[in-house]
């Protein structure tokens, strides 16, 4: 999925060029990295991608080897819910057994050859009927994620695997049965969920087989589902607009963990280490970068004196600091943002009042 704005990330990330299109974490776009880290597991032809039409003319010049027919067009964003949908529609409509990894675009992760081994293992117990999500082991009681709460070790010997041909690798890692999903919770009981050792942040990462997927949306959002497979039935053919237009019209809003996860009949976690981050604000840049002796993060020309724990990204401009800590400083041709490290979520609301405001030039 790589249709999101990543409005927290402004102002470098725009509505024309969101994160996903960015290089934050060196020359390579977030995107080119994604791609590439599935390799081999997955061969770049069975790789969808999920945007708008925009964003899709960026990408195919980023990666020109993925298929031009493996970009799946929203007509407009609906949230992560509809977006899966249409994904797995078109896949399901090339191999009905196929076996999906619903992935985003702007997320990092450390340990990337960890985390196609934990895909190999998601694949096995999705291929077992269940919706596999990947449990991220949490460092601190973060407010800014979701959380899954464990249940019991999944008898993974007791599977009965659908067929596709193809022999799954069985897993290395363990899986437990999920309880249930938190959206971000108060700080009390963040605290309360680490202490507990029963849960784990939400990574919007899941893997789940074609008609799984196409089921749950069927018994949980029933008219976008009728909608969805009228799509299926278009693909590749004259009606096929119509029949997105369509779904579209009567899709849900909402998240794909509010479309089928909190609601879904067999759901299973596995919990991972893979050095993952949602790069969500400025502030995940300072957390993942290595910053000089004083802990800055410096992308461009940058004169520090007495400057700590600071993130500056220019390049357009000499940027010198005297005496400050913990801010972010991001410097683009006609945008200059500053702010405390501790109040880079609220750069989001910077976005709300250029939108109010009517200044579009800046979004």
């Amino acid at each position: 999925m790589a249709g999101g704005s990543g409005t927290r990330l402004w102002p470098l990330s725009r509505k024309n060029r969101p994160k996903q299109a960015l290089s934050l974490l060196g020359e390579k776009t977030m995107f080119q990295i994604t791609v590439e880290r599935l390799q081999p597991l997955i061969p770049i032809e069975r790789v969808h991608v999920i945007t708008n039409a925009v964003m899709a003319e960026i990408f195919k010049e980023q990666v020109p080897d993925l298929p031009e027919q493996n970009y799946i067009i929203e007509p407009f964003a609906k949230d992560s819910g509809p977006a899966a949908a249409l994904g797995i529609a078109h896949i399901y409509k090339t191999d009905p057994e196929a076996t999906v990894a619903i992935l985003t675009a702007d997320h990092h992760i450390g340990r990337e050859s960890e985390f196609r081994a934990v895909l190999q293992s998601a694949h096995y117990v999705a291929r077992g009927g269940y919706i596999v999500t990947l449990g991220i082991v949490p460092t601190q009681p973060s407010t800014g994620f979701g959380y899954i709460e464990r249940g019991d070790v999944l008898d993974i010997n007791g599977l009965t695997l659908s067929p596709n041909g193809v022999v799954p690798k069985a897993p290395t890692h363990s899986v437990y049965q999920a309880k249930g999903f938190t959206e971000k919770p108060a700080l009390d009981k963040a605290i309360e969920y680490i202490n507990g050792g029963r849960h784990w942040w939400n990574s919007g990462m899941f893997v789940l087989t074609a008609q799984t997927g196409l089921d749950e949306f069927g018994r949980q959002q029933p008219e976008f589902a009728t909608a969805i497979d009228r799509v299926i039935d278009n693909i590749g053919m004259a009606g096929y607009d119509a029949a997105l237009d369509h779904a579209w019209q009567v899709a849900p809003k909402k998240s794909i963990d509010y479309a089928i996860m909190e609601g879904a009949k067999r759901i299973a976690v596995i919990p991972v280490e893979i050095g993952w981050s949602d790069i969500g604000s400025w502030a995940s840049l300072l957390e993942i970068m290595s910053g000089d002796d004083n802990g800055n993060v410096v992308l461009g020309d940058h004169i520090a004196i007495d400057t700590n724990g600071t993130l500056v990204r220019g390049g357009h401009r000499m940027i010198a600091t005297i005496g400050v800590s913990d801010l972010v400083i991001i410097d683009t041709v006609d945008a200059l943002l500053i702010c405390t490290k501790d109040r880079v979520q609220e750069v989001k609301s910077v976005v709300d009042k250029l939108k109010d405001k009517k200044l579009d030039t800046y979004l």
